[in-house]
């Protein structure tokens, strides 16, 4: 079936591109959630009047994502946890540990933007994600240190 993107779908593509996806997939899930419409030909022209002011918008979120990044990535974060005796940790950093350490330091960011490769689960410096846009993802440095 062929179906226009009205929103972002990751691994799919962007708003207005024309995709071809199985039809249980547009009927069970884009549909019902409006991320798509079918691929009629006046839903193709409408879409195509709108894909240029869509893309000046995009650009405009884009410019001040990058703006926003240049800021966190001069943000570096400190968590003091506890160890044990061979300087292990009790458990591991979480996204809500890193989120409340942002806060601290007066940047709000959304749980669902951090992006981790694997947990923190040891004494060291790191470097956490944050995709505040499809194309742009700032890069913090988290530095886990001993409570003492």
């Amino acid at each position: 079936m062929d179906i226009i993107l009205m929103k972002n779908v990751e691994k799919l593509g962007q708003v207005g591109d024309v995709v071809k996806v199985k039809n249980g997939y547009a009927r069970n899930y884009l549909l019902p959630r409006q991320m798509c419409m079918p691929a009629t030909t006046g839903n193709i022209k409408r879409i195509e009047k709108e894909k240029a002011s869509r893309l000046a918008i995009d650009e405009a979120q884009k410019k001040e994502a990058q703006q926003k990044a240049e800021i966190l990535s001069k943000v570096s974060l400190t968590i003091a946890v506890e160890v044990n005796d061979q300087e292990k940790l009790y458990g591991a950093i979480s996204d809500s540990d890193i989120l409340e350490a942002l806060q601290a330091e007066n940047h709000k960011i959304d749980k669902k933007s951090l992006v981790l490769e694997k947990p923190i689960d040891e004494l060291g410096i790191f470097e956490i994600g944050i995709k505040l846009h499809p194309q742009v993802i700032a890069k913090i440095r988290l530095w886990v240190t001993k409570k003492g």
